[in-house]
């Protein structure tokens, strides 16, 4: 239900302009006949050709060829990399970007697996973004997809005494996020051990081997989850994020195109293979991708996403479309 739920979701909006364009290429046509006769219908004719020539325009980007994922929620992991210390506190300032963006656009955000670290960073983070709805533009991994490759960030950390600038970086995997149903996981194919978890949690989490890391033996793909109280859960958890890795795996041996968008994901957490740059003394955010550019890096981080996957999201339209 919730797939094709998505699936009607994603085709309204093309109906819908297919119907508009029906109805305005029949009162171009009629408008453009009465004018002969009388000119007064010349200035509707013209209106019209401009409404049908919007029409055209958002049509062409409803067809222009889509991943069959965008309709899907989300999930992101996000890595700290070079920079020790300092490179967890900006994984956590990724994190909370993420998070603030999601609650403005009313999507709910789920911990399912934090490794933090003593001042408060992450070394690694796994979150779900999912969305009330069924489906449509606006979804999780259409959106945040853009997302995914290596994050730089230049300024002076907290645990600087000279007031030097360091350059350290975190890396980001956004993964669309399927059902049990819609992806065959063999049990036999799965390790599964269980261990004590060793972050913070207060009594109980600590004292009982609740922790669970699942390897899928055929692709050596290995997740695990230590957030909640009971076993269960968080093997409930990490098989979430095994069917996400699978999924992103085989879209990636599927096709050559889609082995190309993956590419600019990260694959290994180094700062010479950056996607955007965030320079807190000049406010400045750049995405290498695009040559996107701006000085609100604060406002960035603080969630206001809006124009950077704005410009992304058209730079790939472009690109589907060939122009």
């Amino acid at each position: 239900m919730r797939r094709v739920g998505r699936r009607h979701a994603e085709l309204g909006p093309l109906i819908r302009a297919f119907d508009e364009r029906e109805a305005l290429t029949e009162d171009l046509r009629a408008a453009r006949e009465l004018a002969a006769e009388d000119p007064a219908f010349a200035v509707e004719a013209d209106a019209l050709a401009a409404r049908l020539s919007d029409n055209t325009e958002r049509l062409t980007r409803l067809l222009a060829p889509r991943d069959p994922n965008d309709s899907a929620d989300a999930i992101v992991e996000i890595k700290s990399g070079e920079g020790g210390e300092e490179s967890a506190l900006f994984a956590g300032d990724l994190l909370r970007m993420y998070t603030r963006y999601a609650e403005a656009r009313g999507w709910k955000v789920e911990v399912l697996d934090a490794q933090e670290t003593e001042l408060g960073g992450y070394k690694s983070v796994t979150v779900a973004i999912k969305s009330p709805g069924t489906g449509g533009d606006a979804q999780p991994y259409g959106v945040l997809k853009f997302e995914g490759g290596v994050h730089r960030v230049q300024r002076v950390p907290v645990t600087e005494t000279q007031g030097r600038v360091h350059t350290s970086a975190a890396g980001v995997l956004v993964m669309p996020e399927v059902e049990a149903t819609e992806v065959e996981v063999d049990p036999n194919d799965l390790r599964i051990d269980v261990f004590r978890s060793s972050g913070p949690g207060g009594q109980g989490v600590n004292t009982t081997d609740s922790a669970v890391r699942i390897t899928h033996l055929p692709t050596g793909i290995v997740v695990s989850c230590q957030n909640e109280r009971s076993q269960l859960q968080n093997r409930e958890q990490a098989m979430r994020m095994l069917r996400a890795r699978l999924v992103a795996r085989a879209e990636e041996e599927a096709a050559a195109a889609a082995s190309d968008a993956r590419r600019s994901q990260v694959r290994t957490v180094d700062r010479s293979e950056r996607i955007r740059t965030y320079n807190f003394g000049e406010n400045r955010i750049a995405d290498h991708r695009i040559g996107f550019k701006a000085y609100n890096m604060d406002a960035v981080l603080d969630g206001d996403l809006d124009a950077v996957l704005a410009a992304l999201a058209e730079a790939d339209l472009a690109e589907r479309l060939g122009r």
